[in-house]
């Protein structure tokens, strides 16, 4: 029953940013760390992102400077904010959640990058 609901999508020019975000459908128990992942076509699923319950993070290398992950526990919200967006983004971006006893995956969204 429970689902992760992505939103923020879309086609932006090389250099443009995009703010993409995640929730849950309904209660999920508390939730450990959110990451994001994306795969292009033809391309395996990288992880991109993660934050802790405690607002640490880490990225990608890639990414590291231009993504921003963020979450705010009262709303249930994670957020990717993408700067500087190069076409090599241009992918299907996955939220997951890691909950106490299963791992969430949202619908994904697709991502273009290009002019």
């Amino acid at each position: 029953q429970v689902q992760l609901v992505q939103s923020g999508g879309g086609l932006v020019q090389p250099g443009g940013s995009l703010r993409l975000s995640c929730t849950a459908s309904g209660s999920i128990g508390s939730i450990t760390v959110m990451e994001w992942y994306r795969q292009a076509p033809g391309k395996e699923r990288e992880w991109l992102a993660i934050i802790t319950s405690k607002m640490n993070t880490n990225y990608l290398e890639s990414v590291k400077g231009r993504f921003t992950i963020s979450r705010d526990n009262a709303k249930n919200m994670v957020y990717l904010e993408m700067n500087s967006l190069r076409p090599e983004d241009t992918a299907v971006y996955y939220c997951r959640w890691q909950g106490p006893n299963a791992d969430y995956w949202g619908q994904g969204t697709q991502v273009t990058v290009s002019s």
